[in-house]
Order: structure tokens, then C-alpha cells, then sequence
């Protein structure tokens, strides 16, 4: 099943439900889950009887296989612990359960960029650049893009040489945004900002803005910069995904996103992608995208990036393997 049926048989469940009844679930679920299926509720008009009872059906199923088992804190932490060994357990603890050291700060999740950007502009640069590490690496690179090039250079070059928030510094801060606080500080510092999350938010705030960055960074320490740029993933890189991955990956996006997205692309990254449908498939491909007429690279890096999004996800899942990261291919 496809992460998109899952989204319409999810949203059909909850409209089927009830307002009541799906607002308690609604309840369980982060932004951008609540969003999705936001958005796929308001695109459903009418659904046909029979549809609607499978879906009931299915999720009978799901839930008649037995009630939910439940599992505490402490019981978690004594699994990792026994598996990882101290050190390495309380590292992943401290980003497993700091949940309640950064309750305010998830807040912002729930607000769009511009607001956010205008919350947080008039704080220290080391401020921001603690808040926006704790947001999705789109949510960040979409409050950069708000700032002032001064600022958003500053905060960036702060989440690159960021290497742990120390819970009391973190529960400050999260007081002085919502003045609201619950939970234990751990012991050791959240393992968080560092190159790579720079280089993930850099992802997202485009073309021009990331080499602006990226050119301040390299006047600051031009090791630090290549090691940003290593450490980055682009849509060209997806060339050194082998054949299997790209595969897996065509099967979860529209052909009308990789159109668009392939417009900026080299013929290498075509080519790649091609070989890696039916003859049919890549015939019809290569005449869409000759018939297709001028793109707005906005529009073409937008697609590009929604795509990354699903590469991204595959990889965290295990399905496919990011490979090549930075290099030359950054630059075709």
C-alpha cells in the first residue's frame, strides 16, 4: 500500500467517525500529520458505500488483533540502557524523552514561518539558532528565509558550530517562550545542532540564500563551510542512489513532480532516472518533459526538495541508502 492510500483510508476513518471522536485522535498527532490529513479530508467530496466499508473493515481488523500494550518511561530506559551501554543510551534518552523540556518550543511547530520568524528576529543569534534545531529542517529553512542576510548568516554559522544544549539552558529558554515547563532535566546534554543539521536546514532555503551562507561560513573557517557542503544532500546527488532505490523512490512520487523537478536536472540525472522505468514509462516521460513548456526554478527546486523529502524518508526507513553526499554532483 502506498503512503498515499494510507493517507485517504486514514482520512475517510476519521470524516466516518465523527467530529468528536476524531478530534480525540487529532489530538495525538503532530503538525504536519494533522495537516496532511487536513488536507485530505477537505479533498474528499463523496465516497462510495463499498469503499467506506473496507476501510472499516481494514481498521476492524487492525484493532481486533488484540488492545494496545503500553510500555512507561522507566522501562524503556532500562532497555536501552542494557543494549547501548550508558553513555551511548543516555544520549539517545536525552532525544527520546526530553519531550517534556521542549514543550514550548514544539508549539512553534504548529505556527507558520513568517510568524515564527517574527517571534524569535529580536532574540540573541544563539537563541534562534537553539530554537530552530528543534524544529523539522523545512520549518527552519523556511524561518531563515525571514530574516535579514546578517542574521540569517549569523544563526546558521551558530547551528554548525552548535554541539549540545545543556537541559537548564534548554528550560530557560522554553520558559521564556511559553513560561510553561514540565519534566526532569537529564544528566547529559541533548546531542543536537552540528554540521549535519546545518546542512539539512540549508536544504531548504534555495539557491541564493545558500550560497550567500555558504559564503559566509567559508570567510569564517573555509574548513567548516566544505565540511557543510560535504555534508549536504541535492537533487543531483540522487544519481549515486542505485538502481533499486531510485525504483522504490519512482514508485512514491507523482510523474507531474518529476517532471518539473527533471527540467533542472542534467541529462546524466534524466538518464538515471529513465533507465529506471519501463520503456513505455520513460518514452512518455522524455515527451512530456519536450512538451513541457519554461519552469520557474522556484517551482523546479520546490519539486526537487519535495522529493528529497520522500528520498529522505525511504532512507530512514532502511529502503534505499543516500549516497555520494556534497561532491561535484552538488554543483552539475
Amino acid at each position: 500500500m502506498s503512503s498515499g492510500d494510507g493517507l485517504e483510508k486514514a482520512a475517510m476513518l476519521l470524516l466516518t467517525l465523527g467530529s468528536d471522536e476524531s478530534a480525540e485522535i487529532l489530538k495525538f498527532l503532530g503538525p504536519k500529520e494533522v495537516q496532511k490529513l487536513g488536507s485530505a479530508m477537505a479533498a474528499i467530496k463523496s465516497v462510495p458505500r463499498e469503499k467506506v466499508e473496507t476501510v472499516l473493515d481494514d481498521f476492524h481488523d487492525q484493532t481486533a488483533k488484540g488492545a494496545p500494550l503500553t510500555f512507561d518511561e522507566d522501562m524503556i530506559r532500562s532497555m536501552l540502557t542494557k543494549a547501548l551501554g550508558d553513555d551511548r543510551a543516555a544520549n539517545l534518552i536525552g532525544r527520546i524523552l526530553q519531550g517534556g523540556d521542549t514543550a514550548g518550543i514544539e508549539s512553534l511547530k504548529w505556527m507558520d514561518a513568517p510568524t515564527v520568524a517574527d517571534m524569535i528576529k529580536n532574540e540573541h543569534p544563539q537563541i534562534i539558532a537553539t530554537i530552530l534545531v528543534h524544529l523539522e529542517f523545512d520549518h527552519a529553512g523556511e524561518i531563515l528565509k525571514h530574516f535579514t542576510d546578517r542574521l540569517r548568516n549569523d544563526v546558521l554559522l551558530r547551528i554548525a558550530t552548535l554541539d549540545g544544549v545543556q537541559p537548564a539552558a534548554l528550560r530557560e529558554l522554553n520558559e521564556a517562550l511559553t513560561r510553561m515547563m514540565s519534566g526532569t532535566a537529564s544528566i547529559k546534554k541533548t546531542a543536537i545542532g552540528g554540521v549535519r543539521h546545518a546542512a539539512e536546514v540549508l536544504n531548504f532555503v534555495g539557491t541564493a540564500a545558500e550560497t550567500s551562507i555558504l559564503d559566509n561560513v567559508r570567510e569564517y573557517d573555509p574548513e567548516l563551510a566544505q565540511k557543510i557542503l560535504d555534508e549536504m544532500f541535492v537533487f543531483e546527488n540522487l544519481i549515486d542512489v542505485d538502481d533499486r532505490g531510485i525504483q522504490l523512490l519512482l514508485r512514491e512520487i507523482q510523474s507531474d513532480s518529476l517532471i518539473v523537478a527533471l527540467k533542472g536536472s542534467s541529462p546524466e540525472m534524466r538518464e538515471k532516472i529513465f533507465k529506471n522505468m519501463s520503456q513505455r514509462a520513460a518514452e512518455m516521460m522524455r515527451e512530456d518533459l519536450e512538451a513541457k513548456g519554461p519552469v520557474r526554478l522556484s517551482e523546479v527546486e520546490s519539486e526537487q526538495k519535495e522529493i528529497l523529502k520522500t528520498a529522505r524518508r525511504l532512507a530512514e526507513e532502511g529502503q534505499l541508502v543516500l549516497g555520494g553526499k556534497g561532491g561535484d554532483d552538488a554543483f552539475v
